[in-house]
This record gives C-alpha cells, sequence and structure tokens, in this order.
C-alpha cells in the first residue's frame, strides 16, 4: 500500500536497534513485519516482548526503554501522563483488526453460542457449574483461562462484558467481579490459556482470533449473540468484541533512530500483506492512510 505520503524505505539502507514490548495480541503481527523488514535488508537487531499492553506503555512512557508500544487497546490518559513525564509524546498507528475469540476446547459438546449475559455470568463469582449458568448444562466446574491484568484484552473483555453492560463506573470494579469468579487462571502467555483450555471440556477462555486460528484443529470459536468472528463481522461492528489493534511511538524517538522510522513505515506499507496469515484483519485504508500521515507529520 505505497500511499506517495512517504518515500519509500528501503531496510537495507538502516542499520542499529529496534525495540518493540506490549500486547501479546500485537506481538504475532509485529514479529511477521519484523521478519519480512529483515528479509528485505535490514541488517540491525529487532527486540520484541510480548508481556501485555499496560506492561508495554511501562517501558514506553515509564522508562523509556522501548521505541514502540504495541496495544490491543488505546492508550489511557494516565499513560499518556507518564509520557509526558519523560518528555514523549505517544503517537498512535492503527495497525489492524481483532476479533477477540471466545473458545472451548473440541470436546465440549454442549456450546456453540453464547449471549453477552451468559458470558458476563460465567465469567464472574455469580456462577461456580455450568449448569449455574443453564440448567440443561453438565453439572461440572466452569474452568476458567483468562489473560492476565497487564493485559489489553483483557481491560477491554471486562469492559465490553461486564463494565459497560452493568453501567458499572469505574473498570477496576468491573475487573474485581472477574477475579473473584473460582477456577480461574491467569497469564500474560495466550499459549498457556490455549493448552488450558484445550484440556478440559468444561474450560472456557478469550485471546486474539490468531491464537485461535493455529489452534482451530482443537478449540471451538463459541459465537456470541448468533455473530461468529469473521472479517466482515469485526468490519461492520456486528461482531460485539472486534477492536483495533495498534501501535504507538513518539517523534523524538522517531527522528534520532531513523531505523524505528523505516521500520514503523514499512509496518504500515505492507501490514496487510501478512495480517492474514497471521490471524486477524486488516483496517480500513483510511485508517492506514491516516497512520501514514502521522508518520509523515512526525517526521516533520
Amino acid at each position: 500500500m505505497e500511499s506517495g505520503i512517504l518515500p519509500e524505505v528501503d531496510p537495507a539502507a538502516l542499520s542499529g536497534t529496534i525495540y518493540a514490548a506490549g500486547s501479546s495480541t500485537v506481538y504475532p503481527l509485529s514479529e511477521a513485519v519484523a521478519e519480512q523488514f529483515k528479509a528485505d535488508g535490514f541488517a540491525g537487531e529487532i527486540k520484541i516482548d510480548s508481556i501485555g499492553s499496560g506492561a508495554g506503555f511501562e517501558r514506553f512512557c515509564k522508562s523509556g526503554e522501548s521505541d514502540i508500544a504495541n496495544a490491543s487497546r488505546g492508550i489511557k490518559d494516565s499513560e499518556v501522563e507518564n509520557c509526558k513525564a519523560i518528555s514523549r509524546t505517544p503517537i498512535e498507528f492503527r495497525v489492524g483488526t481483532d476479533a477477540l475469540s471466545v473458545v472451548v476446547s473440541k470436546e465440549n459438546t454442549f456450546l456453540t453460542d453464547l449471549t453477552l449475559e451468559q458470558l458476563a455470568v460465567i465469567f464472574s463469582d455469580k456462577a461456580e457449574k455450568w449448569s449455574d449458568v443453564d440448567p440443561s448444562w453438565p453439572n461440572e466446574p466452569i474452568l476458567r483461562f483468562t489473560p492476565g491484568t497487564d493485559s489489553g484484552t483483557f481491560d477491554f473483555f471486562v469492559e465490553e462484558v461486564i463494565q459497560k453492560p452493568a453501567k458499572i463506573e469505574k473498570l477496576d470494579e468491573a475487573k474485581k467481579i472477574v477475579l473473584s469468579a473460582k477456577n480461574l487462571q491467569t497469564s500474560e502467555d495466550d499459549n498457556v490459556l490455549v493448552k488450558g483450555i484445550e484440556g478440559s471440556p468444561y474450560a472456557i477462555g478469550y485471546f486474539g482470533f490468531a491464537y485461535y486460528q493455529a489452534e482451530a484443529a482443537n478449540l471451538k470459536a463459541l459465537s456470541i449473540n448468533g455473530v461468529s468472528p469473521t472479517f466482515e463481522t469485526a468490519e461492520s461492528g456486528e461482531y460485539k468484541l472486534a477492536r483495533p489493534l495498534y501501535i504507538y511511538s513518539d517523534a523524538g524517538v522517531l527522528k534520532s533512530k531513523p531505523q524505528v522510522a523505516g521500520f514503523i513505515h514499512y509496518y504500515l506499507t505492507f501490514v496487510n500483506d501478512v495480517i492474514g496469515d497471521v490471524g486477524y484483519f486488516p483496517a480500513s485504508e483510511e485508517a492506514l492512510t491516516a497512520a501514514q500521515q502521522a508518520l509523515a507529520d512526525a517526521l516533520k
């Protein structure tokens, strides 16, 4: 998607190190772009840490260690303030769309679709067994698997499934409802969640569509309110758990490190070539053009 907003970038002409950290959801996408960037000639080092959106913003806005923050949610006002304290102004670049997938084991015979209301009960202290949610379901404990509290995926899920429907004022209050549920395992590593859910027909969890797609032989993605996660339903907003994916950087970083500016330019140019293979859906052309414009403005 060469837009003409920015000149073409030649990875072979760039050197140095690039450090990105944050969302486990965005991680495989950034990894795929980085591999292509290196294949096209970049000889420097690219380090990408999968630590959750919140922890990624800590590294970008508090310690200033990272050049790029990967995020599966928008940056919070408090994080922007942290950035200001170290003379950084975060610039947002939209890179794709995820359909957060609610999944069970292929061995689960009683679930194919959930309402948002049922999902809210399942991930709360209101139900201990499946039969507490629906009497026709098994009299077995609900084994819950959820991303950790540093995860943008966790924040997004709690906000959309618990906080907004129940009109709870503070996100932290809604988080307590989820974290007080029994048989709950949290992990910042989505592969740990995958293995846990695959291990029992009574397990349920959620993570980015890419992690579901990679394990589709062993997992079943549930439809929500009768709508399955697909490109069309994510783009239209019909699928209620669709969300944007971002990377963030700062004009000072971009100007002082041409390799970071070049990598982000390359990312925005070629992300749609790899995003489908990774397991996510493209951002609109308008969103990518706006991101390229934001990069051009930052480099003026």
